[in-house]
């Protein structure tokens, strides 16, 4: 990920309302929700809700596909994933203690600890 990418997602995450969006969508997993829903559940105008998903495209952060006259929008993993990996690829530099407090962070997502045996090609 290039620097201007992580400066144009965190931009987009800066905002409260985009913010509780992307929260959301994480946990609505890949199937999304409909954007008349996010609305409903953010608590946010039907008529704004779509500027603040087309921003959070913009960044690559969501995905949408349209399912008749609806649309759903997805977090997008991938683009989640590169910033999150931008901010820490460089973290440690041969120094694993320094990264220490990440990996405590990743401890305490247990709800997504991965089973290898269940990944494709294991």
């Amino acid at each position: 990920m290039k620097s201007k990418d992580a400066i144009d997602a965190f931009a987009a995450l800066a905002q409260p309302t985009r913010l509780a969006v992307i929260k959301l969508l994480v946990r609505a997993g890949p199937e999304g929700m409909a954007s008349g829903e996010i609305a409903r559940v953010v608590e946010a105008p039907a008529s704004t809700i779509s500027t603040h998903l087309a921003v959070l495209a913009r960044a690559g952060l969501v995905s949408s596909r349209r399912d008749s006259r609806l649309i759903y929008y997805a977090a997008d993993m991938t683009g989640l994933s590169d910033l999150l990996g931008y901010l820490v690829e460089d973290c440690c530099e041969g120094h694993p203690e320094i990264c220490a407090p990440l990996a405590k962070v990743v401890e305490r997502a247990a709800c997504c600890a991965i089973d290898s045996t269940r990944l494709p090609g294991a």
